[in-house]
């Protein structure tokens, strides 16, 4: 069972990652722990709860453009084009003009730190052609991966009614990266880029903060809250956490430090596997929209009242801050990977140049492998702030 405590009940109201105030996790929300190395579970709570990604969604774009490059349909140095469709999605994003150009590498970079949506969207569209044919790629390797409780429709995670995944669904896909891309982990783990000389931070808190943090990607909007997968390593074990439907920033952080910390102080365990794991009941359940409890007129004037109460309060003696359990400050500089537009010079995918030459053609229907032997078959992007 997860242990949640509440110091101050104040708190469950949430703040802005802003405030320096630290957060209680939220009353009740979904996650899992687990050990990717074996597949097998430590704790779970409501794992197969189907939940809206928001960005965690681009962990399987991710996915897709990894396999793409296995396949030899296109390299790290191919172009990734901002179409005009990408360059209107809300934030978050890069802001980049409608025919900029870069390198898939930059794209991925871009998408795993700051999750800007008109990258994921451009490149979505510049591996299949389209979002609908990208979407399709998605939903086959969540089948070929055994992601039962999964379906896409975009490659950026911006709310939609029908895009729904589950912890345990990520968990798959998390042991699935690591797996069978472990070449490819450090785009995990990047404290923050360098962008037209701007610093841009990694919305992952956990990155540079909690010990051996090394992954993997954050993700909100309204209807989805705060959620994140979360990996650390250490003494040659890694563990990992995933957490949805957060209340806040902090809640999610520390409830997926929480579940961290007493994974690695227990000894290795022979709880189930991730294809093992079974949910409570036959019935799935409908995804749960955040957006009233989040984002509503009333709450964020609540949230303002009892932030502004709260923060008397500690001025006065009468509350105190809680001490988190990751480092509430980045104790070095932060480590900066630098990212820019052109430089593409790899090939074109075929089904994008089939698209352009063809606009009437339908795109080719993605093709994954064999299933994996053991493995059964809003409104702001993340990182936005509540306000």
């Amino acid at each position: 069972m997860i242990r949640r405590t509440l110091l101050i009940p104040a708190l469950l109201a949430g703040m802005a990652a802003s405030t320096a105030l630290h957060v209680a996790p939220a009353a009740a929300n979904p996650s899992i722990l687990f050990d990717p190395a074996t597949g097998r579970v430590i704790e779970s709570d409501d794992a197969f709860h189907r939940w809206y990604p928001a960005s965690l969604t681009k962990l399987m774009t991710t996915y897709v453009v990894f396999r793409a490059i296995q396949s030899g349909e296109l390299t790290f140095s191919s172009p990734v084009r901002i179409s005009k469709k990408a360059s209107e999605l809300p934030p978050s994003k890069m802001g980049y003009k409608p025919g900029s150009v870069l390198t898939v590498d930059n794209a991925l970079k871009i998408i795993m730190v700051k999750s800007a949506n008109d990258v994921a969207m451009s490149l979505g569209e510049s591996v299949a052609g389209s979002q609908a044919a990208f979407a399709e790629m998605m939903n086959a390797e969540s089948r070929r991966l055994g992601m039962t409780d999964s379906h896409w429709i975009n490659p950026h995670g911006l709310h939609d009614d029908g895009q729904y995944t589950s912890p345990r669904d990520l968990a798959l896909l998390s042991v699935a990266l690591r797996r069978d891309f472990p070449q490819y982990s450090d785009y995990f783990s990047i404290e923050g880029l360098l962008a037209d000389g701007k610093e841009v931070p990694s919305h992952n808190n956990l990155l540079g903060r909690y010990d051996g943090a090394d992954g993997m990607k954050t993700g909100y909007t309204c209807p989805s809250g705060f959620n994140l997968v979360a990996s650390a390593s250490r003494n040659g074990r890694t563990l990992m956490a995933i957490v949805v439907g957060g209340e806040s920033v902090e809640a999610r952080d520390e409830k997926a430090a929480d579940l961290l910390s007493r994974g690695f102080a227990a000894a290795p365990g022979s709880g189930p596997s991730l294809a093992e794991l079974r949910p409570a009941s036959a019935a799935r359940n409908l995804p749960v929209n955040m957006y009233d409890q989040l984002c509503s007129k009333e709450v964020r004037a609540a949230r303002a009242k009892k932030d502004k109460e709260l923060r008397e309060a500690i001025k006065a003696g009468r509350a105190v801050r809680t001490v988190p359990i990751y480092s509430a400050e980045l104790p070095r500089p932060r480590r900066l990977v630098s990212v820019r537009l052109g430089g593409a010079q790899g090939p074109v995918p075929k089904a994008v140049a089939e698209a352009q030459a063809y606009a009437d053609v339908p795109i080719p229907t993605w093709r994954p492998d064999m299933p994996v032997p053991g493995l059964r078959t809003a409104e702001q992007g993340d990182g936005a702030t509540i306000r």
